[in-house]
């Protein structure tokens, strides 16, 4: 079992910028793909951005393409997402999401499901202001 903290999350005006980071919680073992998705008041979570273990291949919605970056350090242990102009519409509570992998042939892929994640954060809110 492996218990990701996010943190980073706020308060913030349109057009400003946010940085979350996610993090296990303790020593933890194992090789992940990551993702960050966003779930607003009455809304399905969506998919935000992913990254592949070793950081080659990401995804981005198209609601954040060319805004949001998503990043991990070089311990493979801690993702980020930057998030620049911010919107007020990108106002939700956003959730870091761990996928077990294997290094031999998974170290290139991310994925784009929910369902594929089996660890998941507590969530952090982040609230765009208009």
């Amino acid at each position: 079992q492996v218990r990701l903290v996010e943190s980073g999350g706020g308060l913030v005006q349109a057009g400003g910028s946010l940085r979350l980071s996610c993090a296990p919680s303790g020593r933890t073992s194992g090789d992940y793909a990551m993702a960050w998705f966003r779930q607003a008041p009455g809304k399905e979570r969506d998919l935000v951005a992913a990254t592949s273990w070793n950081g080659r291949n990401t995804y981005y919605a198209d609601s954040v393409k060319g805004r949001f970056i998503i990043s991990r350090d070089n311990a493979k242990t801690t993702v980020y997402l930057q998030m620049n102009s911010l919107r007020p519409e990108d106002t939700s509570v956003y959730y870091c999401a761990a996928k077990p992998i294997s290094t031999i042939d998974g170290a290139d892929y991310y994925y784009t499901g929910a369902v594929q994640y089996p660890f998941w954060g507590q969530g952090t809110q982040v609230t765009v202001s208009s």
